[in-house]
């Protein structure tokens, strides 16, 4: 991971506007079935009041045609469909205005947006599990 922001919806406390900052690592390993890829993902988040987060999603992702297009590197420009990678993120600071994130639960779902010079852009949608 070299970049990119988190942004939470505005009803969504504590609100959340961030950066990547340093170089991440993802980690991505393939079944032996070949049906699905493994992530293990770890990062630094800056907020824009200044606070530190690390975090860190574990996933997996189901290996459709347009999955695999992405891996191969022959997918054209656009997205693939949303419901074939699901993840589980875990946030820790030592900020206060953000320690509620490491008391929840959030699950994700992504995507994969092959831009026009073909570079891959991973897209997550993550809501926080609450006691209905």
């Amino acid at each position: 991971m070299t970049g990119g922001t988190v942004t939470s919806e505005s009803s969504f406390s504590p609100a959340l506007e961030a950066e990547f900052v340093g170089v991440g690592n993802d980690y991505i390993h393939a079944d032996a079935d070949g049906k699905h890829l493994r992530l293990d993902a770890h990062s630094v988040l800056k907020t824009h009041d200044g606070a530190l987060i690390y975090v860190n999603y574990t996933g997996v992702v189901a290996l459709s045609p347009a999955e695999k297009a992405v891996f191969a590197g022959t997918a054209g420009e656009g997205s693939t469909p949303w419901g074939n990678a699901f993840t589980h993120f875990t946030f820790e600071t030592g900020d206060e205005r953000y320690k509620e994130l490491e008391h929840s639960v959030f699950v994700g779902q992504g995507r994969f947006n092959v831009q026009n010079d073909k570079s891959v852009v991973v897209e997550y949608r993550v809501g926080q599990l609450i006691h209905g």
